[in-house]
């Protein structure tokens, strides 16, 4: 089984608004909601194509019921920690007609001492029941620093593969705790203050990760590893479409990869073909049939040792 844990949930609103125009009032359709927040799309992700996930994380207030409702409708098996704060909501307007989609997610409430200590000691708890485990996201405000290399470190221990989707700081800390990492581009440039995405890359390697993939949108997947060369695979053709949960996509498919110990070009095929199909879907934690058929058109390729990003 792949545990993931999303530690800042949310309820997701998807709004279609053709023709968006700022400082000006607009009448739009009801929203499509879900529960969100990356380890949840993942779980779905994973569910939909056939692997078994449990989705954890804390979950507070209406908010907090209506998304557990959700997954209960869904059929998504979850396990939801108690915690005192309203969960959070996240709201992306979609323009179809300039192909931009623009996200405003709010931060969340911070967690209680005790809150948190229940949500680790249910995450220690079900380490034994799974063989990875991914964390996914950002933390509610004013979460300790150590609380997220305890986590990698106790599933290290317990010989869990562990994969931490992080930004900032959070990734700086998640490569000294031995996680695989998957930044895009901007997380990775921003945490390392690195402007190649190679350089940044091997920053993360240094301090202990010991693989990273370095998501670049259209730009494909990248591959990184101590003494191996790096890999690189993308599509011949960008997919137009809405973007939000791709990169939870390819973390669902390195984790069910990782648990069937792939080698990396199908890994990598494997990563980029589900992201890419949940570009075509009109809200995360989805992937579109053809996801096969792009996962046969998939280029890999080994780019130039000097090359920037």
């Amino acid at each position: 089984m792949i545990l993931t844990l999303t530690p800042n949930p949310a309820i997701d609103e998807s709004y279609q608004v053709p023709g968006i125009t700022l400082d000006t009032s607009h009448r739009v359709p009801m929203p499509l909601w879900r529960a969100g927040g990356k380890g949840i799309n993942v779980a779905r992700v994973l569910e939909q194509l056939g692997y078994r996930a449990l989705a954890l994380f804390p979950s507070g207030g209406t908010s907090g019921e209506a998304l557990c409702s959700e997954l209960q409708a869904a059929h998504l098996a979850h396990h939801a920690v108690p915690v005192s704060g309203q969960t959070r909501r996240s709201m992306a307007f979609h323009d179809p007609q300039a192909n931009t989609t623009t996200l405003f997610n709010q931060s969340g409430e911070p967690l209680r001492q005790e809150d948190i200590q229940a949500l680790e000691n249910e995450f220690i708890r079900l380490l034994p029941t799974c063989r990875a485990v991914t964390i996914n996201g950002s933390w509610p405000p004013h979460t300790p620093a150590d609380l997220l290399p305890r986590l990698i470190t106790a599933a290290r221990r317990a010989g869990v593969w562990v994969l931490a989707d992080a930004s900032g700081e959070a990734l700086l800390q998640a490569a000294r705790a031995g996680a695989v990492l998957k930044p895009n581009e901007h997380e990775l440039r921003e945490a390392t203050g690195c402007s190649s995405l190679f350089q940044g890359a091997r920053q993360l390697l240094e301090l202990g990760a010991p693989a990273v993939f370095a998501s670049a949108g259209a730009d494909g997947l990248y591959h990184f590893a101590p003494s191996q060369p790096v890999t690189h695979a993308l599509l011949p053709q960008a997919l137009s479409g809405n973007p939000t949960g791709a990169g939870d996509s390819a973390v669902a498919a390195l984790a069910a990869s990782a648990l069937q110990g792939l080698e990396i070009e199908p890994t990598l095929r494997r990563a980029v073909a589900w992201s890419a199909a949940t570009v075509l879907m009109p809200t995360a934690g989805a992937v579109h049939s053809s996801y096969r058929q792009l996962a046969r058109e998939v280029i890999c390729q080994t780019p130039p040792t000097d090359a920037h990003h």
